[in-house]
């Protein structure tokens, strides 16, 4: 692995950790195997994945917990469909200001009209850009790299626990399903 390759999957991690330690239970997260995510890249067409979006799939490609809550991501989901769904995204836009969209690797998909990517002729960077393409609105560069996207996408723990706490102050008695995936008020007074 080069210094470069080393450095992203460090800084994927670091940013992995910040999120646990502010409050997101790792439980509810599992990472994909390097020949699952390399069946993924295959069905999409890809012959490399990047170093970071590697590092990525290994903490949470099979298991994404709050992570990019509402969307598909991962080995299981993310494959041959949502690289053709993105390509005839693409296509109806104006413009395609992708330099290699045939080979780009799909990373997300968020209900068929809007995709997290990495372009195709940036796939042997270890830490590429990574493009929002939007249906009937744009593609464009959104994040400066895999790392840039994996923290700017991380759940915000805290938030949870405010929006838990303001449901709580006005009544609400049921516990809403995405509590379970964080360290709420109380836990955080026992760990």
């Amino acid at each position: 692995m080069s210094i470069e390759e080393q450095a992203a999957v460090e800084a994927i991690r670091a940013a992995f950790r910040r999120v646990i330690s502010e409050g997101l239970k790792p439980e509810f997260m599992a990472g994909a195997s390097d020949d699952q995510i390399d069946a993924m890249a295959a069905a999409q067409g890809v012959m490399h994945v990047p170093a970071a979006v590697r590092e990525v799939l290994r903490l949470i490609g099979l298991q994404h917990g709050l992570w990019l809550a509402g969307s598909s991501i991962g080995v299981t989901v993310v494959g041959e469909s949502a690289k053709r769904n993105a390509l005839a995204t693409l296509r109806g836009l104006e413009d395609n200001p992708l330099a290699d969209a045939e080979q780009m690797l799909v990373l997300v998909e968020h209900q068929a009209y809007s995709y997290h990517v990495v372009d195709g002729a940036d796939l042997n960077e270890p830490d590429p850009p990574v493009w929002l393409i939007v249906e009937g609105d744009e593609a464009r560069k959104f994040w400066s790299s895999v790392t840039d996207w994996f923290d700017g996408t991380a759940p915000d723990a805290d938030e949870y626990r405010a929006k838990l706490r303001m449901m709580r102050r006005f009544g609400h008695s049921s516990t809403p399903p995405w509590a379970q995936y964080i360290r709420l008020d109380e836990d955080q007074q026992t760990s």
